[in-house]
């Protein structure tokens, strides 16, 4: 996995899951972001963080849903996935087309959903 120069925003509330990511993720090369694990904090973050390159986001977020972060993303152009131990019903049709990774997944895996990265 080469993440060399890319700005990787982690949004996730679950501490084991996301440092593991994020230590993958700075192996990688990557500039991570985060972790962030409220709605809030991360809305600050990248009101704040300048160009980011992807994101990773947790559906649920200590009871709320993340799909306003969401909403700002998709709006910038910024990739993301969405991972989570949700099922697919649960995501707002107007995120079809996003990534889906579902809980317990590799940072590699999550890396190659997010940026379709060669096995």
């Amino acid at each position: 996995m080469k993440l060399e120069g890319k700005r990787i925003l982690l949004v996730e509330d679950e501490y084991l899951i996301v440092q593991d990511m994020a230590r993958a993720f700075t192996a990688a090369g990557a500039t991570v972001l985060g972790p962030v694990k409220s709605l809030a904090d991360a809305l600050r973050l990248v009101a704040s963080s300048g160009p980011l390159d992807g994101a990773v986001l947790d559906i649920n977020l200590q009871g709320e849903m993340v799909y306003p972060l969401a909403d700002v993303l998709m709006n910038r152009g910024v990739a993301f996935v969405f991972c989570s131990g949700y099922d697919d019903h649960v995501v707002p049709s107007r995120f079809d087309g996003v990534a889906r990774c579902e809980k317990p997944i590799s940072p590699e895996q999550v890396a190659k959903a997010l940026f379709g990265l060669p096995d």
